[in-house]
């Protein structure tokens, strides 16, 4: 018999925890990032892509660089935690299906990424690798508020790579779920990265990240 695979689950503030069933990620919904990314922001509806559930591992982890890269960089995201089942959402309803909010981090094998898309081929293994998509503990909404604004950033090592703030979103939660539901099923369970900022850049084994946005727990993960 092959055992059954245990669940992925990330901390809730208080001591429950989530039980992860899928994670959508949101492509350059920054528009600094976006130009650096050598994209045209004007130009693009919100574009999404998929990572599996156990890529997610929380804060606290020690993560491997990860094989066949030689440009593994970080990217700082808001999560947002889906908490009631829905389809073609409505923008102004949309924070209704938000069960909380976390810090995140989308890691990248860049290289493997850019090859992809010059090949006009899917980013899989660029993106969606083992403990590719760090997230800290989960605070509810209900004590956060909708969240519209707030400082974003992360550290390498004590030092600052990424800083910018959530009014900078390109496409806000609220437009991120409502568009990303027209195209599947959202569900309790759902974990959405919402994008990030300009400033990703390059890390190697020893280094400390900490990602931190306003009024929530810090995400700390170190590369082995």
């Amino acid at each position: 018999m092959i055992a059954i695979p245990a669940p992925t689950t990330v901390p809730v503030t208080g001591g429950n925890s989530f039980p992860v069933r899928r994670v959508y990620c949101v492509g350059r919904n920054y528009r600094a990032h976006a130009i650096e990314m050598g994209a045209d922001p004007d130009r693009e509806a919100p574009f999404f892509f998929t990572k599996p559930a156990d890529a997610v591992v929380p804060s606290g982890t020690t993560i491997a660089y990860p094989p066949r890269t030689g440009d593994y960089q970080h990217e700082i995201e808001l999560v947002v935690a889906i908490g009631r089942r829905g389809r073609d959402i409505p923008v102004e309803r949309a924070h209704e299906f938000v069960f909380g909010y976390a810090v995140g981090l989308d890691m990248t094998r860049r290289d493997l990424q850019i090859e992809a898309r010059k090949a006009g081929r899917p980013w899989d293994m660029g993106k969606a690798f083992d403990e590719s998509a760090p997230c800290g503990e989960i605070s509810p909404a209900a004590t956060t508020g909708p969240l519209t604004g707030g400082a974003i950033s992360v550290t390498v090592n004590g030092e600052t790579r990424q800083s910018s703030d959530l009014s900078l979103l390109i496409w806000n939660v609220a437009e991120v779920i409502a568009d990303l539901s027209t195209y599947v099923e959202l569900a309790p369970g759902d974990l959405i990265y919402t994008g990030t900022p300009e400033g990703v850049g390059p890390v190697q084994p020893g280094d400390r990240l900490v990602g931190r946005i306003d009024g929530l727990a810090d995400l700390e993960v170190t590369i082995r």
